[in-house]
């Protein structure tokens, strides 16, 4: 499996339609949470994907990235999904060690902020992220944000 990361600009309709359902499908759908998950952030962000290797027009895993001052005033991440039917395979610490690297080589900076389920503190709190300030409600869903120096 192969991660791209790609400028807004960069993407190709077929890639960035093919992002927009693993999203809309997870977050939207699968999560019954609806809300507007097109925003005009996603022209800001690099966008890091990695499609199945048994199928090859399927997006696996996604995560959104933003530079410093795009987002939040660190660096963020956001928008992290992997496709249901290879969760099993820990392919999401496998996203969030890449996504980490990449900003790290993009930004020159370890130090980043995200917004993340509440029921996943100790999934990111493994990638040395730390939970800020108390918890919030977005979109239905509780959320806490948390920060990686």
């Amino acid at each position: 499996m192969e991660f791209h990361l790609k400028t807004f600009n960069e993407l190709s309709l077929d890639e960035f339609h093919d992002i927009l359902q693993l999203r809309i499908n997870v977050f939207v759908v699968e999560q019954d949470c609806p809300y507007p998950e097109l925003d005009t952030k996603d022209k800001l962000a690099l966008h890091f994907f990695a499609y199945a290797d048994d199928v090859p027009e399927k997006v696996i895993a996604y995560t959104r990235i933003f530079k410093p001052g795009d987002y939040y005033e660190e660096a963020a991440l956001g928008r992290v999904v992997v496709h249901a039917d290879y969760r099993q395979q820990k392919l999401g610490y496998e996203l969030i060690e890449k996504t980490i690297e990449a900003i790290q080589e993009r930004f020159n900076t370890s130090m980043i902020k995200i917004g993340a389920q509440t029921h996943l503190q100790n999934f990111y709190e493994s990638f040395g992220f730390k939970q800020i300030g108390k918890g919030y409600i977005e979109d239905g869903i509780p959320h806490i944000h948390m920060i990686r120096a």
